[in-house]
């Protein structure tokens, strides 16, 4: 399926240095978002206190948040468990307060509303366990990215492993200073669309940088840029149509899925989006300034093949 009738023949090469600057002031705020806010750990990682209560009908889970609210429990994550009859509520910890005594006020709160809710358990999750969550989650990242770096060199070339890994980065550290900048809450699902989006930008950089390839042997005139720049028009297409169905189908997951998986979406949107725009400047660009051309992976020429061609 093609989007447009001819490749076509826009300078991305020559916007290149524009683009780097657009990152960097990007990536600079990111990261003062990082530091300045921090991330809005989920209760996954900081701990904290589980409750699940049951209703004598279905419940309705907005109703349960914002008598919760009310009630001086403000960001509790709630959700059905098991039917629509059964309602888990997640707090995060409070200093001074135990997990019994934290339970007993939320059942008041809700009792106040409703008479007939039920205590069905109460579970404490230490600060230990959200801490190994955390190292676990950042090791995950660095094995994907490790990995990453020797397929694609493997594959491809050192440098253009160089340049899907500087792509990859500038996504991770863009959408968390976002992440930050808006206090999203960071919980395991959050991390499962960040190491999502990894794969996704990977893929779409791959399909570039396979074109590349192919044309670097089939073109042998024109120059490294200009074999890259005729690579990203061809896969232009693909790629903008692939990122505007996935985007559809994610929106409408942000729109309608309600807010237990509004973090999950708002971070595969982000995904998509800045995705989208490294594998076109920030991967190809970054090879290209480590000094990669078509030379490195054009076949050599055979011996007396000039000669060959010059005979009748």
């Amino acid at each position: 399926m093609w989007l447009f009738k001819k490749d076509p023949t826009i300078d991305f090469m020559g916007h290149r240095r524009l683009a780097a600057i657009i990152s960097v002031i990007l990536l600079a705020a990111a990261i003062g978002a990082l530091l300045i806010r921090g991330l809005n750990f989920g209760i996954d990682f900081t701990g904290g206190t589980v409750v699940e209560v049951g209703y004598p009908e279905p419940a309705d889970l907005t109703e349960v948040r914002q008598t919760l609210d009310a009630g001086g429990f403000p960001g509790a994550v709630v959700q059905h468990f098991g039917s629509a009859r059964e309602v888990m509520i997640r707090l995060a910890p409070q200093e001074g307060v135990e997990a019994a005594e934290l339970s007993n006020q939320v059942l008041q709160v809700l009792r106040n509303h409703h008479e007939d809710v039920d205590l069905r358990r109460v579970e404490f999750v230490g600060p230990q366990i959200g801490e190994e969550l955390t190292q676990d989650g950042m090791l995950a990242m660095l094995i994907a990215l490790g990995g990453i770096l020797i397929y694609v060199a493997l594959r491809f070339e050192y440098r253009f492993a160089a340049g899907s890994v500087a792509a990859l980065l500038h996504d991770v550290v863009l959408i968390m200073g976002i992440l930050a900048l808006f206090q999203v809450s960071f919980d395991l699902t959050v991390l499962a669309a960040l190491l999502a989006t990894v794969g996704y930008s990977l893929n779409d950089t791959i399909v570039v940088f396979d074109r590349i390839r192919e044309n670097f042997i089939k073109m042998r005139k024109g120059s490294t840029e200009e074999v890259m720049n005729a690579s990203i028009n061809q896969t232009l297409s693909r790629t903008v149509i692939t990122s505007f169905t996935t985007l559809l189908v994610v929106l409408s997951l942000y729109i309608l899925g309600g807010e237990l998986i509004s973090g999950f979406a708002f971070t595969l949107l982000l995904g998509i989006l800045v995705g989208t725009y490294s594998s076109i400047f920030v991967a190809s660009s970054s090879a290209l300034a480590m000094g990669v051309s078509k030379y490195d992976l054009q076949p050599p020429e055979k011996e007396g093949a000039e000669l060959d061609n010059q005979q009748p």
